[in-house]
């Protein structure tokens, strides 16, 4: 037969076991889920976001803007010269050419404020310009002659002036392009710490 008080010891000794496992258990082994590092956040109270364009800053960059916006104003002067000076003969055209002073200015202000979307605009717009740049300029050497009537300007001239915005057009077309495929518009976040907070520092701690 089985002595019931040494059953008793027996069991009491495995208990005791179990209880000394659990605790060895519990002190080497965490059961809560490894957090990985968080990452340091800056201070929300003390930073404010800051929107950077990083392509702006290159030289590169900085002188395509200012070609382009060169090259709109040039164009816009030499229409304005063609125009003026030939006003007394010009017909039909005297609409159009004024249009295309008011919009290539235009343009040129946006392009000087960093405006990516009218470079495209300006292309196209260069296109059309140069073809009837290039048709209207034999016009006006024909024109120089007697029997025609002599505009403000010679016609000669202006027959130069107008065959002139033919290649100014085709540098117009290749910086813009240039120009749209440079990423005027690329912008990035970064956080910058408050001028009043580095003035003033932090606030002393409260005394115990």
């Amino acid at each position: 037969m089985v002595d019931p008080t040494a059953l008793h010891r027996r069991m009491a000794r495995l208990r005791s076991h179990a209880r000394a496992l659990r605790l060895y258990l519990r002190l080497t082994v965490s059961t809560e889920p490894q957090r990985e590092p968080e990452l340091e956040e800056p201070d929300q109270a003390s930073a404010r976001v800051v929107i950077t364009h990083p392509n702006r800053s290159k030289p590169v960059v900085q002188a395509t803007r200012a070609t382009v916006v060169l090259l709109l104003l040039a164009t816009a002067a030499l229409v304005l010269i063609v125009t003026a000076g030939g006003w007394s003969v010009l017909q039909a055209a005297k609409p159009v050419e004024i249009a295309y002073i008011g919009i290539y200015l235009t343009l040129a202000f946006f392009a000087a404020r960093w405006n990516r979307g009218v470079l495209p605009v300006a292309a196209v717009l260069a296109v059309l310009l140069g073809i009837f740049a290039l048709v209207a300029g034999p016009g006006w050497f024909a024109r120089d002659k007697t029997g025609f009537e002599e505009p403000s300007l010679s016609a000669g001239l202006l027959g130069t002036l107008t065959l002139l915005i033919v290649p100014v057009q085709m540098l117009l077309v290749a910086f813009a392009m240039r120009g749209f495929s440079q990423g005027w518009n690329v912008e990035v976040e970064r956080y910058e710490a408050d001028p009043s907070a580095r003035l003033y520092g932090d606030p002393p701690p409260h005394p115990a």
